[in-house]
């Protein structure tokens, strides 16, 4: 697919500020799973700081953040599988969020049916799964938006559904220009609306998250049902809300 060549002076021209919130969704037990392996909350303390020796380390510019924050900058080890503004192998982390939770919602949708495509003998889950939602709060004087000229005139390329070179090309790119934060719009999302990605940590502006709500989201064959009890938001996703990727449009609903 024929795009433009963004070199690094180029992006470098094109920065802007930008400020505002960005969403990602959690599984609501990624603090409580630890609970039930320990007699008290000392014992959990000392089975958390265990699991954490054996992570990769966190770089020294972001160890100042909530683990919720650092996170996705954990690079010690290799990257599985590449991304859309990251590369497979050892590579600097990315830290990916939504500007709405409906959009954080929607992509959660679209990987959990992902899963479920790429695992086609394994049974739709009981009940629903429970998920935190957290906001965190961004800064920066160093970020692009693809979602504007010129930048627009590439969004058949930052946009494939399955194709993520131009994107990975550009964030390279990115990094050289000093880039902090990229913001595109959501291929999952049907309304695609923004998405953010951070090249750093230092695009944070509080070190915690300052927002959180609780989503409960059930995978059937009717599609994907999203509640959020406060505030109140209700998200249906058909079997046809992500059919424009070839792994969902092949998706077997019936198991």
């Amino acid at each position: 697919m024929p795009f433009s060549t963004w070199t690094p002076d180029a992006l470098s021209r094109e920065t802007r500020a930008y400020a505002g919130f960005c969403w990602r969704l959690v599984e609501a037990q990624h603090r409580v799973s630890t609970l039930k392996l320990a007699d008290s909350l000392e014992e959990q303390d000392l089975l958390e700081g265990l699991i954490e020796e054996t992570k990769p380390a966190v770089p020294p510019e972001c160890r100042h953040l909530d683990y919720l924050l650092s996170t996705p900058f954990r690079y010690g080890t290799v990257y599985p599988h590449g991304s859309r503004f990251r590369r497979a192998g050892r590579t600097p982390g990315v830290y990916y969020a939504a500007e709405r939770p409906e959009t954080a919602v929607a992509e959660m949708a679209f990987y959990r049916l992902l899963f479920f495509a790429e695992s086609p003998e394994t049974p739709w889950p009981w009940d629903p799964g429970e998920y935190t939602a957290f906001a965190a709060v961004l800064r920066s004087e160093r970020a692009i938006d693809l979602t504007a000229p010129p930048l627009t005139s590439d969004r058949t390329a930052w946009m494939h559904v399955t194709d993520y070179v131009a994107c990975q090309d550009l964030a390279d790119a990115s990094r050289e220009a000093g880039v902090e934060i990229i913001r595109y719009e959501s291929v999952r999302d049907p309304d695609h609306r923004r998405n953010v990605a951070l090249l750093t940590c230092r695009a944070f502006e509080k070190p915690r998250p300052a927002r959180r709500q609780t989503w409960r989201i059930r995978l059937s064959p009717s599609g994907v049902q999203a509640i959020c009890e406060f505030p109140d938001i209700r998200i249906e996703f058909g079997r046809n809300a992500f059919a424009a990727d070839p792994r969902i449009a092949a998706f077997s609903w019936d198991r």
